[in-house]
Formats: structure tokens, C-alpha cells, sequence
């Protein structure tokens, strides 16, 4: 499993195929590997791993678990994740591969980390245009998440000498391959709702998109009470209450443990029974599902705020927090 604060000589990897090669393997290992797209380099991890996709937030320092994008290799690839619809067989002749991201609800058996939709029921899915991130996706032939490669509020890197200069020691490989052509983040568009809606702005321009569509998109009023990745402060709220920084459980309460405080009851879960954070953050969104298909209150332990614990922290205040107020988009 990738360990939270690992420091390790990052490899630096061309885009041959030894070099694609090398990269793939790492990924299926459960690594993180920047690579070159056409907007931004991306820190990708297996989308299917949760360890993998938590060890993201680990090495950008990123303050909450967002929605991520996933990166595939061509429409049939997305379709196996995703409810393909109209809209999104348009969009998708028109502009893959390119910057433009869909967001679509998750298939049945989708096999996507929860990390990576942060316990949504869409998938923010994109195909880039990038020769090096086509071949990098066909070798290992599975979805990559991957928000952009720099420590989280640091600017988007563009060459693989912006990724090393923040993430170097972090990560296991930066695949380099030039600067990217477009150097802004992917134009986001909601395809769950009754009309296709823009996310957020981005390297396709919006009029491009309404032509294609014949009609115009339609844009969000932050109170509006869409399902969308990054929409919501709440992204996945239990029905039932929660209450944070308990040491045990009180009567009518499920609990969810972390190290020594880990509940001994049929219902009970631990995050993680060792006080590991990157396997607490890749048990997060799943363990809560769980507990709250119990019907019942769930009491939380007490999280570290170091390292990925932050971030579990901000979840968790998230999960218990109103519904109704917005937070960023997914990131790339």
C-alpha cells in the first residue's frame, strides 16, 4: 500500500515505450505517475484503487476529498463506467479526445474508488487528447484519476519540470513529454439533469459547446440542488446524524473507529484498526455507506489533523454539515 509521507527518488520517465511501459506498471502497482495531457500534467493513480487515490491527496496536500476526474482511453472505455446518454454521444464526437470532461451517472459494477467520485453517484470522466496520455491509458487499460500535478494552491504545471519542482520525492514517476498545448484545466459539463449544464469553464469555450448542442448551457445558481461532482459542501451526507470526535458509541449509535478506538459491535467499522491514514482515507466513503444503511446514528473517533487526516477531518465535517452550500468543481 502507498504510504502517506513516503519519500522516494522520483523517477523521471520519456515517452518511449519502455518508458509508457514503466510508467503502466507503476500504476498497477498502486503508484502515483504524472503525465502529460493537453490541458495540464496530471498526478494519476489507479482509479479502481482506493489506497492509490488516497496517496493523491496525500502527496498534493489537498485540504478535502473533492470529486476527481477520471481519465480513460476512448468513449467505449467511458462506457463502461458510466449511463451513457444523447447529450454525451454528441459532446463526445464532437470533442473526444479532447478538454472537455462529462459528468454522468455511474454505471452498474462501474468498479470506480469512492475516493474518486467522493461517494457521488456520477463519474466525471474525460478522454484526452495527448498522444503520451492515450498510449499511457491503453497499457495499463484502466481509468486514471488524476487531478493536476502540483501541491494542492500551487499553480498548474504545464512541463514535467513544474510537476518535479512541487511533487519530486512525492511521487514515484513523472512521465515528460514537452510542455501541453492548452495549459488550462478541462471545460466541465453535467449531463445528469434535464439539461446539459456548465461545471466550470475551461479549455473548450462554451460557445463551441452550445453549437455543437444547438442550444445553450445552462449554469448553476449555487443553491441550486444539483448531484453533480463538487456541487454540494456535502457531497455525500448520511441520513442519519453524525457525531464526530467520539470515543465510543452511545446506545442507538454505529461507530467508526480509527486505531485504538475501534467499536467491537456487529455494525461497528474501523477506518483504519493500525492509525494508518491512507488506508483510513481509501475506507472513508464506503464505510460510511455502510453505516448508514443501518439506520442509525453514527458516532465517529477522534482523526488526526496531520496528513491525509486533515482531509478526512474536512469529509467528515462535510458529511455532517447543511446540504445546501456549493464547493469546487473536480479538479482537471
Amino acid at each position: 500500500m502507498p504510504q502517506e509521507t513516503d519519500q522516494k527518488a522520483t523517477q523521471m520517465l520519456d515517452a518511449s515505450a519502455s518508458g509508457i511501459s514503466r510508467a503502466a506498471q507503476l500504476l498497477r502497482q498502486g503508484d502515483l505517475v504524472s503525465f502529460p495531457t493537453e490541458t495540464v500534467y496530471g498526478l494519476g493513480a489507479d482509479a479502481r484503487r482506493g489506497d492509490a487515490v488516497a496517496a493523491i491527496y496525500a502527496a498534493k496536500g489537498r485540504p478535502s476529498f473533492n470529486p476527481l476526474i477520471a481519465h480513460v482511453a476512448s468513449v467505449e472505455a467511458a462506457k463502461r463506467h458510466v449511463i451513457w446518454n444523447p447529450w454525451a454521444e454528441t459532446l463526445a464526437r464532437a470533442f473526444w479526445p479532447g478538454p472537455l470532461t462529462l459528468v454522468l451517472p455511474l454505471a452498474p459494477g462501474h468498479g470506480i474508488s469512492e475516493l474518486v467520485t467522493a461517494g457521488l453517484d456520477t463519474l466525471a470522466v474525460r478522454v484526452p487528447a495527448h498522444p503520451t496520455a492515450q498510449k499511457l491509458l491503453a497499457a495499463l487499460d484502466g481509468p486514471v484519476a488524476a487531478p493536476s500535478a502540483n501541491p494542492s494552491g500551487r499553480i498548474s504545471p504545464t512541463t514535467a519540470q513544474h510537476v518535479m519542482a512541487g511533487l519530486a520525492g512525492r511521487i514515484a514517476a513523472v512521465v515528460a513529454d514537452g510542455a501541453c498545448g492548452v495549459g488550462v484545466e478541462s471545460t466541465i459539463v453535467g449531463l445528469t439533469g434535464e439539461a446539459p449544464v456548465l461545471l466550470r469553464p475551461g479549455g473548450l469555450a462554451a460557445e463551441e459547446i452550445e453549437a455543437v448542442l444547438g442550444q445553450p448551457l445552462a449554469t448553476r445558481d449555487l443553491h441550486d440542488p444539483l448531484t453533480a461532482p463538487g456541487q454540494l459542501l456535502s457531497h455525500y451526507a448520511p441520513q442519519e446524524r453524525v457525531r464526530l470526535n467520539a470515543t465510543s458509541a452511545r446506545a442507538g449509535e454505529c461507530y467508526l473507529g480509527f486505531g485504538r478506538y475501534s467499536g467491537a459491535r456487529a455494525c461497528d467499522l474501523s477506518l483504519s484498526t493500525r492509525g494508518d491514514l491512507v488506508e483510513a482515507a481509501a475506507n472513508l466513503f464506503g464505510h460510511l455507506h455502510h453505516l448508514d444503511a443501518q439506520g442509525q446514528p453514527i458516532a465517529v473517533a477522534p482523526i488526526p489533523e496531520t496528513g491525509l487526516g486533515a482531509a478526512i477531518n474536512d469529509r467528515l465535517r462535510r458529511a455532517a454539515a447543511p446540504r445546501d452550500e456549493p464547493s469546487p468543481t473536480p479538479s482537471k
